[in-house]
Formats: C-alpha cells, sequence, structure tokens
C-alpha cells in the first residue's frame, strides 16, 4: 500500500506524487472501509487495515463513540480537495454498501468482491482502449467520452470475438449487479484513474533509454 507514509512523511522517492493514482485508490479503500464501519457498526479496526493506518496516522477522533463518521468525513473532504470527486460518487458508494454490509459478515465479501470488480474493470479498460490511452492529458473530453463509450461496451455490448475478454465482462457484470454500482459510477472512477496514471513519471529505465 504506501500511501500514508508516502503522503504525510518525507520519502526519499521522488518517484511518488502526493495525489497521484495510488494516494486515489487508497483513499477511495479509506472511503468504503469507514462507510462500512459506520453501516456495520464495526469497532475492530483489526478488519479494516486502510481505514486503520489513516485513524492512527491523521489522528482523527472517533466522533460520538461510533467508528467510522469521523473518518468518513474526513477522507471525503481530502478526496474533494485533492481529486474534485462529486457528491454523487459518495453517494453511490454509500448506496452500495447500505445494501450489500448489513452486518459483520457481509463486510470481508463485500471488500473482496468491489477489489475484484475495480482490479477487473481497469485491466479490461487498459485492454480494450490501448492506443487510445496514449491522448494527450488536455483532451480530457475526448478521453472522458472514450471511457464512457468502452464502460458502455463492456456491460452491454455480448459480440466479443476474444472468450477472455468475455470471461472477464460476465465477471464484471456479476460482480456489479451485487455492487449496484451505475455505467457513470464506473465511468468516473475509470477517468479518474487514466488521468492519474498519464500524470504519473515514467521509470527511470525509460529516461535512460532515451538518452
Amino acid at each position: 500500500m504506501g500511501f500514508l507514509s508516502k503522503l504525510f512523511k518525507k520519502d526519499n522517492n521522488n518517484e511518488h506524487k502526493t495525489g497521484g493514482m495510488e494516494d486515489y485508490m487508497t483513499l477511495v479503500r479509506v472511503y468504503l472501509q469507514a462507510a462500512i464501519a459506520e453501516n456495520a457498526g464495526i469497532t475492530n479496526l483489526a478488519v479494516l487495515p486502510d481505514l486503520r493506518m489513516f485513524k492512527t496516522t491523521l489522528h482523527v477522533p472517533t466522533v460520538n463513540n461510533k467508528l467510522g463518521v469521523g473518518e468518513k468525513k474526513h477522507c471525503k473532504k481530502m478526496l474533494q480537495d485533492l481529486y474534485k470527486t462529486n457528491d454523487d460518487f459518495f453517494k453511490e458508494l454509500d448506496s452500495s454498501i447500505r445494501r450489500n454490509c448489513r452486518k459483520m459478515q457481509d463486510v470481508q465479501t463485500y471488500l473482496i468482491q468491489f477489489q475484484n470488480l475495480t482490479q477487473d474493470v481497469m485491466m479490461l479498460m487498459g485492454n480494450l482502449m490501448k492506443f487510445k490511452l496514449r491522448v494527450p492529458s488536455f483532451m480530457k473530453k475526448a478521453i472522458y467520452t472514450m471511457t464512457e463509450k468502452t464502460v458502455s461496451d463492456i456491460f452491454n455490448k455480448n459480440d466479443y470475438k476474444d472468450a477472455g475478454v468475455m470471461k472477464t465482462i460476465v465477471g464484471i457484470r456479476t460482480y456489479n449487479k451485487r455492487l449496484g454500482f451505475s455505467q457513470k459510477w464506473i465511468t468516473d472512477f475509470v477517468f479518474q484513474v487514466v488521468m492519474l496514471a498519464k500524470k504519473e513519471p515514467r521509470p527511470k529505465s525509460d529516461d535512460t533509454e532515451k538518452k
């Protein structure tokens, strides 16, 4: 993970960018775990490792003796300040958690399903978009439109010739049927990750080859 140690302490690795893709993914997980703690009444931080590190590193106080309330608010503000994340993004996460995490036994299943969904979506988007991802960052509207179209294909198109692609798509649809995210939420999530990935520094090996 490494987010908090890099974001809140000086790190000798200059390649890490505060507010970058790794930080975004970690903050999304922290928000997710805070919302789960609030909804399911969890008091044991050991079952929510990202939330535990976030809370202890930033010394976020527990509000009204209920874990998740203050932490969720703090994390939401960071996502809004760093990434301009809109309210609908949080509303869909909250709604998904309310439907799927009513008791402690639901938590690990939900976290695994969310991780599998987001990982499979990002992997497949990279496969399907390929060269389109090379479009310059300043062409945000074009990148968003291409992302939106590809996400729509994932959920609606059934004539992929590659059996591996189709298998991944079926898995994504199955996960999302349980989790209940809209195509707009998926599109916004992927677009944010894609735009942040474009800002990541290139590996040093690439710079060496250019010389």
